[in-house]
């Protein structure tokens, strides 16, 4: 066994954007001073686990995907303070490294040290090749090694299928409303892509005090569980959305937009559905080479802001307990955005139906991966 890489592991392995993952034996680096391995609970399967395996996001490989998730420590190092074996934790795709520029001006979710470690081999397969940890983490697996900063103990009064969804999709989503765009009560919010992210920005934006919610998705089938969560409308996506939101907004179009899909097209649609002097936030994660137009008259004329949206500027030491908190008082409902289950072995199949536009959010657990 090669040193250095002793503890072995279940793991779904990407090694090429055209094959499906497969589940292997990989070996996981040791723990360093600064490190906590981790055993995998339960991980979701976000939009951006799809676009890395289609190649639309780029990815060192052979990888192994998965970022949102929550586990148990079950080895820390010699220098981690605050974690001990048996904690469940929180694993952060973004690790604020403290003394970066941005870390400096209390952005910690703009750290680029800590998504540098995406770059890192974190294993190695069968043959000794090195293996990537997806957005840092790696959670398609039984284990993982990440930086103490990386994991966030959770209260013992907190679920483990809510706290794997604040890994990514919930702190995003209702992130990008309440810090990022910070909606005011009783503005108008438009959110297009009910995925996981989507439908936690409709309950960001009840959270918020929001007066008129619309939902938008291609899937019809979605209406009931974001009016549910808090829409107040759902439009089909269709070649008459534009001309219905409008309709839902005097004929302004909304405060806030958020584009929750991270296309071109969807983008500018969000842009164009924003009244004159909103603003438009876009969550979603594209690809580099599509490209968004405006013209130079129309960036003057509309007066309106576009923000991008990372992590829903999470600052995990001061964010995260106010999640707790939302969640043991019932103002967040993540049990209704679950819907499935399985092992690492039927992630492929969850890809599938997202890619669809079916489904939400189907949680994995990684023990018994085959």
């Amino acid at each position: 066994m090669t040193d250095g890489y002793q503890v072995e592991v279940d793991a779904l392995v990407l090694r090429s954007a055209e094959k499906p993952m497969e589940v292997e034996r990989i070996r996981l680096r040791d723990v360093g001073p600064g490190d906590v391995r981790v055993r995998i609970d339960a991980t979701g399967v976000c939009h951006s686990d799809l676009s890395l395996a289609r190649g639309v996001l780029a990815q060192q490989l052979p990888a192994v995907l998965g970022h949102e998730a929550c586990g148990t420590v079950l080895e820390t190092g010699s220098d981690v303070t605050g974690l001990r074996e048996g904690d469940r934790v929180i694993l952060l795709w973004i690790t604020p490294c403290g003394h970066c520029a941005s870390c400096a001006r209390d952005e910690p979710h703009l750290c680029v040290t800590g998504s540098a470690r995406g770059a890192e081999p974190y294993a190695l397969d069968s043959s000794g090749a090195p293996v990537y940890p997806g957005l840092t983490v790696g959670s398609f697996a039984e284990q993982t090694v990440v930086p103490a900063a990386a994991a966030v103990k959770v209260p013992d009064d907190i679920s483990t299928a809510d706290a794997a969804l604040l890994g990514c999709a919930i702190t995003t989503g209702v992130g990008a409303v309440t810090k990022t765009a910070a909606v005011t009560p009783g503005s108008s919010v438009l959110v297009v892509g009910l995925g996981g992210v989507g439908l936690a920005a409709v309950q960001g934006a009840r959270l918020a005090g929001a007066a008129n919610v619309i939902a938008v998705d291609r899937n019809p089938e979605k209406a009931d569980l974001a009016v549910r969560l808090g829409a107040h409308h759902f439009v089909p996506a269709d070649d008459d959305t534009k001309k219905t939101v409008r309709a839902l907004t005097g004929k302004q179009g909304v405060d806030f937009a958020f584009d929750c899909v991270g296309s071109a097209r969807t983008i500018r649609d969000a842009w164009g559905m924003t009244r004159r002097g909103g603003t438009a936030c876009v969550v979603g994660i594209g690809g580099k080479d599509d490209q968004v137009s405006f013209s130079a008259l129309e960036l003057f004329h509309f007066a309106r802001t576009l923000v991008g949206c990372v992590a829903g500027s999470l600052d995990a030491a001061r964010d995260l307990p106010r999640y707790f908190e939302h969640l043991r008082e019932g103002h967040l409902d993540l049990a209704a955005m679950v819907t499935g289950h399985g092992r690492l072995s039927d992630v492929e199949k969850a890809l599938a139906e997202m890619a669809e536009g079916r489904g939400i959010r189907t949680l994995v657990v990684p023990g018994g991966a085959r």
